[in-house]
């Protein structure tokens, strides 16, 4: 699945280079760029999208205000707000509003896309379980909150099966150096998708640890290996 995302940016070069930025994704493709909040909300009205890049400064209306009326009309796009000015009130306000990530200008292409990267694992770990139950909405909150916690459960979460687990634990078992989704879903013949749900699991429990490769000439690439 590709996903939709609308930039609403009034600086006509920051539109560009976000753009740019998420064609770097091939999960991604941009819908539109709108110039202000009042632009973007009247383009909601019609389209359907599924991410939000959204700038704090504009003129008309706002990132704040256009944040507000977003979850007051209950679109349910996710939303990663833009700033230039790193003020603890902005911050607040848009974090009580629901917003996946926060990015300070100026930011690198490294960490935008680390920020498409979360769009991805929350959104996949929400369509691995079409049944919520509590140890899902718990994995799900540790995701978000980036707590380092390991949630104890007597049995698996959803959408994780026992003989994908042990292949998957198996295979770090047998290969010791950092391995990234890609090789993982090339040896294990399992989708890409499948290998973010089971890291995510795997990091949680401490079975796992993960890191973010730099250095690969493109977008960052998550990293897995065996806990020591």
């Amino acid at each position: 699945m590709v996903y939709r995302v609308l930039i609403v940016e009034d600086d006509p070069m920051v539109a560009m280079i976000n753009e740019q930025y998420v064609k770097q994704n091939k999960n991604f493709t941009v819908s539109s760029i709108c110039r202000n909040g009042e632009e973007a909300l009247n383009f909601l009205e019609e389209n359907e999208i599924d991410l939000i890049v959204l700038d704090v400064y504009m003129p008309v209306m706002d990132g704040v205000e256009t944040l507000k009326r977003i979850r007051d009309k209950k679109i349910s796009s996710e939303v990663v707000m833009v700033t230039a000015a790193n003020d603890t009130n902005t911050l607040e306000q848009t974090m009580h509003l629901g917003v996946l990530d926060y990015l300070i200008k100026p930011f690198t292409m490294e960490r935008f896309l680390i920020a498409l990267e979360k769009f991805l694992s929350h959104t996949e770990t929400l369509k691995q379980n079409s049944i919520i139950d509590q140890n899902s909405i718990d994995r799900l909150m540790t995701q978000n909150n980036n707590q380092d916690k390991k949630i104890k459960s007597t049995e698996y979460p959803k959408g994780i099966n026992k003989k994908t687990l042990s292949s998957m634990i198996e295979y770090f078992d047998e290969n010791s150096g950092w391995q990234s989704v890609d090789m993982i879903a090339e040896k294990l013949k399992i989708s890409v998708v499948t290998i973010r749900h089971y890291m995510n699991y795997l990091v949680q429990q401490k079975s796992i640890v993960e890191d973010i490769n730099y250095e690969t000439g493109g977008r960052p690439c998550m990293l897995y290996k065996k806990a020591d």
